[in-house]
């Protein structure tokens, strides 16, 4: 998985590379809707969403949710877990200082600062505490990432590093 993380990003640099100003401003307002292509935990699909305003022209924040959930089992067992994070984040837009003069692309990078709620269930455990919240607690994510936008509105998004329960998210981003 992670060869293929860095051949994805390794393609979406060189499309940047041969880009010319970028597809960011100071007032717009992002949503990236998308799912983890790997998990940190043993199983399940992570979803996620972000919403960032542009402050200045280089920088954006916002705030960000993530969905993780797994059941699993065998011989007469069932666990199942759920992890929820929900943040703030801020990230800054390479286009100008890289000199990107394409209106469809953006190159960003960032941080996220929020809460990480882990809850675990143990059908063999029921009275031992395992039915409660383990791993819970304050996450700090760091995140590079990119979109390329079809249309005026509506494009491709590709993050990778600690983005949530996941470190690569893959999905459609829109800009209002």
């Amino acid at each position: 998985m992670k060869k293929l993380s860095v051949l994805l990003f390794a393609m979406f640099v060189s499309l940047v590379v041969s880009a010319q100003n970028g597809a960011y401003s100071k007032g717009d307002k992002l949503l990236n809707v998308g799912i983890g292509l790997n998990s940190y935990y043993s199983g399940g699909i992570p979803v996620g969403a972000s919403f960032e305003y542009g402050i200045t022209e280089d920088i954006s924040v916002g705030a960000n949710i993530d969905y993780l959930s797994h059941k699993y089992g065998g011989f007469g067992s069932d666990w199942k877990f759920t992890a929820l994070y929900f943040g703030g984040r801020a990230n800054y837009h390479f286009n100008t200082l890289l000199n990107i003069n394409n209106d469809k692309v953006d190159v960003y990078a960032g941080v996220g600062l929020g809460y990480r709620s882990f809850k675990w269930k143990d059908s063999d455990f029921e009275g031992s505490g395992l039915k409660s919240s383990y791993g819970s607690g304050v996450y700090f994510g760091i995140l590079a990432g990119g979109k390329y936008y079809f249309t005026d509105n509506i494009g491709g998004f590709l993050e990778l590093g600690a983005t949530g329960s996941t470190n690569v998210r893959l999905g459609v981003a829109f800009k209002f």
